[in-house]
């Protein structure tokens, strides 16, 4: 039994388990789903309040944010990039909630979250090398991780911070 993003409950049971033992199984544990609903909507809503601290519903606000955002991430790139002997084909940035940053080690761009304004300044740069090690090494392999040691080596305190800022 797990609750879902959306506070739903999924119940996994065996093929012929009759449907009487899963409801009791369920109202078995009804304080515990009671419980981990709470929770899962609790962490939901801190998630909402943290993106929202970022308004990017206007033109104005989109503008402003981007033009903060490549003040802040294009220097960070310009340093990495050459100490890292790396050449990203382009930069871009998306209001997304779902990653801070992406690589397409194919056409080696790089899409960097707006919503990483909303993080410390060495997280962002965390994001940064993070990005740049994958135009090295495209996994998340062992080979990838020598290189965010060498590169950025407060990564794994970054990675914790960025995952807890929001939720």
């Amino acid at each position: 039994m797990r609750i879902v993003k959306n506070g739903d409950v999924h119940v996994s049971a065996p093929i012929g388990l009759p449907r009487k033992r899963v409801e009791a199984f369920i109202e078995e544990h009804s304080d515990w789903i009671s419980k981990a609903r709470k929770r899962v909507l609790e962490k939901q809503q801190k998630r909402t309040d943290f993106y929202n601290q970022l308004p990017l519903t206007t033109k104005a606000q989109k503008e402003e944010a981007l033009k903060r955002l490549k003040a802040l991430v294009e220097p960070m790139i310009d340093h990495y990039a050459k100490i890292m002997r790396v050449s990203p084909s382009r930069i871009y940035y998306k209001p997304t909630i779902s990653r801070w940053g992406q690589c397409n080690v194919k056409d080696r761009s790089i899409c960097i979250s707006m919503y990483v304004l909303l993080l410390p300044d060495w997280c962002v740069e965390h994001v940064v090398v993070h990005e740049l090690c994958h135009l090295l090494e495209p996994s998340h392999n062992a080979r990838f991780h020598a290189l965010m040691d060498q590169y950025f080596p407060r990564w794994r305190e970054a990675r914790k911070k960025t995952i807890t800022a929001c939720g």
